[in-house]
């Protein structure tokens, strides 16, 4: 659980709340074909490092397709998601591709 503390308390957020977040905003990115099955639950792991997160990704991505590109698009996408709905600063995104499926 995080705890972010403002004028008005104290809000404190889920492991779960996070992970269900960055799952979500990478599912939507093109090239994604599904979450890996890592130690993560989901293939997503949040941790708090000095007031900044990090998150740990493990995904599937499509055959024939820039994996580069698609990992850029997942951490910007995460990062814009995560900090614009919590306020908190991302620290890192760690992206790992476990499988190439075929479409």
């Amino acid at each position: 659980m995080i705890t972010k503390v403002n004028p008005y308390g104290h809000i404190s957020l889920t492991n779960d709340y996070f992970t269900a977040l960055a799952a979500h905003a990478a599912e939507q990115c093109y090239g994604v074909a599904a979450l890996g099955q890592g130690t993560a639950d989901r293939g997503v792991a949040v941790s708090e490092e000095g007031r900044r997160l990090k998150i740990t990704l493990h995904i599937k991505v499509g055959y024939g397709l820039n994996i580069k590109t698609i990992v850029q698009s997942i951490t910007h996408r995460v990062r814009d998601e995560v900090e614009h709905a919590t306020g908190l600063p991302v620290e890192r995104i760690d992206v790992f591709v476990d499988d190439i499926l075929s479409l």
